[in-house]
């Protein structure tokens, strides 16, 4: 049994891959060849926005949504510290400095009361990490960054497909950002992200950003090689008919582990207003490596995003935290585990996962808040 089956898609999306890979070949258009516009213009559809710009990674987009609105250094940029490190690298490749807030401990993402405490005069923008599959509380995200005159980016790596309250993922805020990894929701099989926004001037910045700031024959601001591969746009092209289907297949496996895992452990909790896509389905248990273990030992393949908070990372303690500091994320770091949800785990697969998990936690007993 596989974490995430990448061949058994393959072989279910074969036919159509093929072709269209096959068509890039043809052409020869290796580097911004038509598929890129082609899938942006069907991704600015699917959204709800007006521009999409196709990138060379998930940190790429973010690197590239951070530039194009002026964060540099002596900024400040809010974000949390249970992510994964490109939330605060990008921050960093800009020269700016992260600045970290506590998770809420149901969501995993940003706890909008704590964000007032770690605005500072230099503080800037904020960028939201929506975790494991759902968006976070940009209600009053917005709310409180509006009063600060604090730009929000909305890091949809593993987000793409949610939805809040009826908008989708990477529609949110001012500029989104998607990671097209190949176990994310929606992904290719290389590298590679998207930025998304309504702003047209924000919009002209990033394409240009995205080749080296090159304007006409100028180049007109400080920007990075990261253009999207034309062979992995058609991969996703080949893919995304298909998507809805593998979202609700993803939502189908979140219920029922759900409904079979309740009394065992701490389950997913989708918030109010939120259409969870299940990127992760991660519950939190207590003894997590000893549990991590034992199912592997049953033959069941687990995952651990993430165990150590970013401020727990030898390259980030030049940033001054300890821990301690976040005391939220710290303790999810220690309890969380991943179990299997992609969409093509059969029955069987299924049936076997609830029953050895459930095997295994029901003489621990569900964690203590």
């Amino acid at each position: 049994m596989q974490f995430v089956d990448l061949k058994r898609q393959y072989h279910f999306y074969q036919s159509e891959v093929e072709t269209r890979v096959q068509r890039v070949f043809e052409h020869g258009q290796y580097i911004l060849g038509p598929e890129i516009l082609e899938l942006e213009n069907l991704l600015s559809k699917r959204v709800g926005v007006k521009h999409v710009t196709t990138v060379s990674s998930g940190t790429a987009s973010l690197e590239i949504a951070l530039r194009a609105i002026g964060v540099g250094p002596g900024d400040e940029v809010i974000t949390v510290p249970f992510t994964w490190i490109s939330s605060a690298e990008a921050i960093l490749l800009v020269g700016a400095t992260p600045r970290f807030v506590d998770i809420e401990a149901e969501s995993f993402n940003l706890d909008p009361d704590r964000i007032a405490d770690a605005i500072s005069s230099r503080t800037k923008a904020l960028i939201a990490v929506n975790l494991f599959g759902q968006m976070a509380d940009f209600g009053r995200i917005f709310e409180i960054a509006g009063k600060a005159g604090l730009s929000v980016i909305e890091d949809g790596a593993q987000s793409f497909g949610a939805a809040q309250n009826g908008i989708q993922s990477c529609g949110a805020s001012i500029i989104g950002t998607t990671s097209f990894f190949p176990t994310k929701p929606l992904g290719c099989y290389g590298d590679g992200g998207a930025v998304f926004t309504n702003d047209d001037e924000l919009a002209e910045r990033m394409v240009s950003i995205r080749s080296h700031g090159l304007v006409g024959d100028k180049h007109c601001y400080l920007g990075t090689n990261g253009r999207f591969d034309t062979l992995q746009a058609a991969i996703l092209l080949a893919k995304l008919p298909h998507f809805e289907g593998e979202l609700a297949q993803r939502r189908r496996i979140a219920t029922r582990y759900s409904s079979e895992f309740l009394d065992s452990c701490c389950v997913p909790t989708p918030l109010p207003g939120n259409d969870h896509v299940y990127a992760c389905y991660t519950i939190r248990v207590p003894k997590r490596d000893e549990i991590a273990e034992r199912l592997q030992s049953r033959g069941i393949p687990t995952k651990v995003y993430y165990p150590r908070c970013l401020h727990d990372h030898p390259a980030l303690e030049g940033l001054g935290y300890q821990m301690g500091d976040f005391p939220v994320a710290e303790r999810a770091a220690r309890e969380v585990i991943s179990l299997p949800v992609h969409p093509f785990l059969t029955e069987p697969e299924q049936e076997k996962i609830i029953s050895v998990v459930k095997d295994e936690l029901t003489p621990i007993g569900p964690l203590v808040p």
